[in-house]
């Protein structure tokens, strides 16, 4: 009795699905395990055929309208099998439809020049990217100079532009596209997608191959940098040759099986004559049946007899079909709207309210079961903890240790149940810049925080595995003992039943085998020769992608001289050149425990309270302002003001240049200044806060004024010393003992040394004012008949 795919679709139930399209929304009926992405990809699939996608049922009429085109008796039942998922019409691999033998004495060149093109294509997306790049730092020279334009566009008076277009040029530009980025015209482009070339079918002599024959190894270098199929046999490379011509079907083994329950085969059968049918309606001489998911389906029923399982599932399909099919179809798109995928540990579903989540997967969670394996573990083992609690190498007591608190452990464990990578929940904004510099020590959080926080790497792979699993179960300690191969190299596995099925197939396995990214011709040559002695019908080598990132830690070269040493020797002409200096654009790093000083005081009767942080030697690096009972807006602006010049500071800007932009500015409060020793009258508020620091840092004394008597808002006076002997000041005033702990001793004080006294009240005062040709200072002073200095005592004879 035929199967009835066409009951079982009609009770199938469909709720209505709105899919976003580009720009619009679709409204599509379909079985409720379908996914987004396989509606998606059916809808692609409709459109690609010509069928329009609009209202009512979009799906089903173009499913029904594609299958009547195929056969008309047999159409309902080929539209049913389309619902039901069971099946999806497909594209063969792209081959050449030539057979190209390697023993022809043009096949080296063809080779060679097809290598070229294909190595030409895949750069050209990359070469085109880094010419735009470089025409816009061309423009961008230009637009970010200062000064007139006749000089900012002149290679020869900008250097950033010289070197901009130097290498411009150097990445392919014309010096014609390089004057049009100076003038201002834009070099923006879009790399044209690259379809994949067809796959190269060769024929070669086995023995040759085998031997290492220079045929292997220009077979080994097309593999590598074209795509190349190696067959051995006339028949295999004639019928993987005719498959690009024939037409092709994905079956879905899983689906088949949740339908039609143990009695699969038969359904199979019914199901492979249909499609037999549908195929050769247009007098194909070949066609493809692809058994999708059948892993899957091997892992559900139980692996362990998979190899004769797969040859009795193979056998089936074959007896159905009038024509000895090609049972090999790796169309990824197809492969899409079936809702399969190469077997993997990790499987990509989409719950019922529309989110996408990951999974252990369903056939390997199925068979782990089955053979008393722990389901929990393998999830933990593959998913992780999401947790920091009892982690090996890094957990909360030795983050603890490194400063972090509970805010910060909280706001890591959150992150944990987001990330991917263990270093993505130690990044802003999971933690905070300020927290990083401040508490940890690190001015910028650039990379993994916890290498530079001292953990060991050992240390945080395992926290890694321990809080964010790993990606297959390769290592899982608790597999059980019958699938701990089949869970260490799930592609093995899945290889080896295409091995299987590759034996009743009309063409051979065109499916590639992935080599390191970094193998070379000679290695490649090895592995052909293996395949040659192994007795398989066909190889396809290809290398696998090269790990992200960057491979290569460059740096710029230094400038050397060995191209000017052997230049004849120039007289030399003395003339005025401008020098341009680069300054170190990193920032300075103040110490954890700084020095400096607090200084209060009052503008206007407006309370200002300035903190200073000093380096090691003594240098201004930060200060701070706080402002007595002002609003919020102004302290705030003041706040931020002071973390500006802060920053200046620590990048290396001078405080001369913020002590000459802020003095004398003129704004309220201002006038009279008190509790300040040096400066009793400001413009402003900036007016004190830069006089100060120019006063105290810089000794710009000039800044002073110490008689506010004769002073308002708008002058500056002379001040007026202090009359009495000098007296030592205790050095406790000006060293912090908290700063020093305890390091200073009490005793000490500050001499005022430098400095001239005043000579005694009982010495009379000279008349006039002579300087000292001793010192310098105007105390020389008549005694007698003779002149005596009362700053160095000095006696000089004076004469006229």
């Amino acid at each position: 009795m035929r199967f009835p795919f066409a009951s079982h679709a009609a009770a199938l139930p469909r709720p209505a699905r709105q899919i976003e399209r580009c720009g619009r929304v679709v409204s599509v009926r379909a079985p409720e395990g379908w996914t987004d992405a396989q509606i998606e990809a059916w809808l692609d699939w409709a459109e690609a055929e010509g069928f329009a996608v609009g209202d009512g049922d979009p799906l089903a009429e173009a499913m029904a309208g594609w299958a009547a085109g195929l056969s008309g008796s047999d159409a309902l039942e080929l539209t049913a099998t389309l619902l039901l998922g069971l099946a999806a019409p497909a594209r063969s691999a792209r081959v050449t439809p030539n057979v190209l033998t390697l023993s022809d004495p043009g096949a080296g060149e063809r080779l060679a020049a097809e290598g070229a093109r294909r190595r030409a294509g895949r750069r050209a997306a990359g070469a085109v990217e880094a010419l735009a790049t470089a025409l816009a730092s061309v423009s961008d020279a230009v637009s970010r100079c200062e000064g007139p334009r006749a000089d900012c566009a002149d290679p020869a008076s900008n250097p950033a532009l010289a070197r901009a277009a130097l290498a411009a040029r150097r990445s392919g530009a014309s010096d014609a596209d390089i004057l049009r980025a100076i003038a201002g015209e834009r070099f923006d482009s879009v790399p044209l997608p690259l379809s994949p070339p067809p796959v190269i079918v060769a024929l070669a002599d086995r023995a040759m191959i085998a031997s290492g024959a220079p045929d292997a190894l220009m077979a080994a270098e097309a593999a590598l940098e074209g795509d190349l199929l190696l067959t051995f046999e006339p028949d295999d490379a004639e019928s993987a040759a005719g498959s690009a011509r024939a037409p092709a079907v994905l079956l879905s083994l899983p689906a088949l099986r949740a339908i039609s329950g143990p009695a699969v085969e038969h359904a199979l059968g019914d199901l492979v004559r249909l499609w037999s049918r549908a195929l050769s309606a247009d007098r194909a001489s070949s066609f493809a049946i692809g058994l999708g998911g059948l892993a899957d389906l091997i892992l559900k029923e139980g692996p362990d007899d998979a190899a004769s399982r797969t040859a009795q599932l193979a056998g089936t399909v074959t007896a159905a079909c009038d024509v000895a099919p090609s049972l090999f179809v790796d169309d990824v798109e197809a492969s899409l709207r079936l809702g399969l995928g190469p077997l993997a540990a990790i499987d990509i579903c989409q719950t019922g309210d529309g989110e996408v989540v990951r999974r252990l997967n369903p056939a390997l969670s199925t068979a782990i079961r089955r053979a008393g394996g722990d389901i929990d573990s393998a999830e933990r083992h593959l998913f992780g903890r999401r947790t920091l609690l009892d982690a090996p190498g890094v957990d909360h007591a030795a983050l603890r240790a490194k400063g972090f608190t509970d805010i910060e452990l909280e706001a890591v464990e959150i992150a944990l149940t987001q990330v991917d990578a263990l270093a993505d929940a130690f990044r802003a904004p999971v933690l905070d810049a300020g927290f990083v510099r401040d508490v940890l020590g690190i001015e910028a959080a650039e990379g993994d925080l916890l290498p530079q926080l001292g953990f060991a790497d050992d240390a945080v792979s395992l926290t890694q595995a321990w809080a964010l699993g790993e990606p297959d179960l390769a290592g899982w300690t608790e597999a059980p003992e019958a699938l701990k191969q089949i869970l260490a190299d799930p592609a093995a596995f899945e290889a080896g039943l295409r091995t299987v099925v590759e034996q009743v197939s009309a063409a051979p396995d065109a499916a590639p085998t992935l080599v390191d990214w970094r193998t070379t011709a000679i290695q490649a040559a090895r592995l052909l020769g293996d395949a040659a002695r192994e007795g398989r019908r066909a190889i396809r080598l290809q290398r696998a992608a090269p790990p992200a990132g960057p491979l290569l830690s460059l740096t710029e070269p230094e400038e050397t001289t060995r191209q000017r040493r052997w230049e004849p020797e120039t007289r030399a002409v003395e003339r005025v050149v401008e020098k341009v200096i680069e300054r170190d654009r990193t920032r300075r790093k103040l110490p954890d425990r700084r020095k400096g000083y607090i200084q209060k005081a009052a503008v206007g009767g407006h309370k200002v309270y300035i903190h200073t942080g000093e380096y090691e030697d003594g240098e201004l690096g930060e200060i701070f302002i706080d402002m007595h009972k002002e609003g919020a807006a102004f302290r705030s602006l003041m706040n931020n003001f002071a973390i500006a010049i802060s920053i200046g500071l620590q990048y290396g800007v001078p405080l001369d240049e913020f002590v000459d932009a802020f003095v004398f500015t003129r704004f309220e409060p201002a006038g009279r200044v008190t509790g300040n020793d040096s400066i009793r009258s400001a413009t402003s508020i900036l007016d004190y806060i830069f006089r100060e620091l120019g006063v105290s840092y810089l000794d710009r004394s000039e800044l002073a004024n110490a008689d506010a008597d004769g002073l308002n808002a708008d002058g500056l006076g002379a001040g007026k010393a202090d009359d009495g002997e000098l007296e030592t000041v205790p050095a406790a005033r000006f060293i912090s003992k908290g700063f020093a702990r305890g390091a200073a001793p009490d005793n000490l004080v500050v001499l005022p040394f430098g400095q001239s006294r005043v000579a005694p009240a009982t010495v009379p005062a000279a008349t006039e004012a002579v300087a000292c040709p001793a010192c310098g200072d105007f105390t020389l002073q008549q005694r007698g008949a003779g002149w005596t200095c009362d700053a160095c005592g000095a006696a000089p004879s004076m004469q006229g």
